[in-house]
């Protein structure tokens, strides 16, 4: 396991823009048809962050964000944005056919469940643990909110992802082919996995919020 990191929740203020490079060197090919181009989508991903929806990797040093992973519970999710925070960004006329893109990628979580929106680790730290321990991490809160579960979403070309997912507990329960996506998106099938958990003593799917 890394012992470079210090593993926490919530962005920090000030690391907006640390998170969105991230997240975009990590799902860019995803979102670029959505979002790009790169300085825009990071710009937007910055700008409309829900900070407490997320676990995060630390230098100890300099406190910098090398690992983030975002989660969906009680309606919001670590990346934000509405249709009017769209339209304002890329305009009418480019900014509706990004709101459906974006609806494409949407996942609404089922009672009971805590929905992973996305994991992103800098390069320099990938392989040392620093994605295991935020699994971990989000494991952790999604007991304390009384989930029986963690689900999460992985597109077919990100194989280095599903192998650490697969390693960390998460079954495949089902593939949809997104043939559709492959030319706009770069992907041609999502495959959705859970990971049970224990509900945290005390805590019950009431505390979702």
């Amino acid at each position: 396991m890394d012992a470079a990191v210090v593993i926490g929740r919530g962005v920090p203020r000030g690391a907006e823009e640390q998170v969105a490079e991230l997240y975009w060197e990590a799902f860019g090919r995803k979102l670029g048809a959505a979002l790009g181009p790169p300085e825009l989508g990071r710009a937007f991903i910055a700008a409309h962050l829900h900070h407490d929806r997320a676990a995060v990797a630390l230098t100890p040093g300099d406190h910098r964000v090398v690992g983030v992973a975002g989660y969906r519970i009680g309606g919001r999710a670590l990346t934000g944005g509405g249709v009017r925070d769209v339209l304002r960004a890329y305009g009418l006329f480019r900014g509706l056919p990004r709101l459906a893109l974006l609806a494409l990628l949407e996942r609404t979580p089922e009672r009971g469940e805590l929905a992973m929106d996305g994991i992103a680790v800098d390069p320099a730290h990938r392989g040392t643990g620093t994605g295991s321990l935020l699994l971990a991490e989000i494991a952790a809160v999604a007991a304390e909110h009384g989930c029986s579960r963690v689900r999460l979403d992985v597109v077919d070309v990100n194989r280095r992802a599903r192998a650490l997912y697969e390693r960390r507990g998460f079954s495949a329960v089902r593939t949809e082919p997104t043939p559709y996506l492959r030319r706009l998106m770069g992907f041609g099938s999502v495959t959705t996995m859970h990971r049970a958990v224990e509900a945290h003593p005390g805590h019950t799917l009431e505390q979702q919020r």
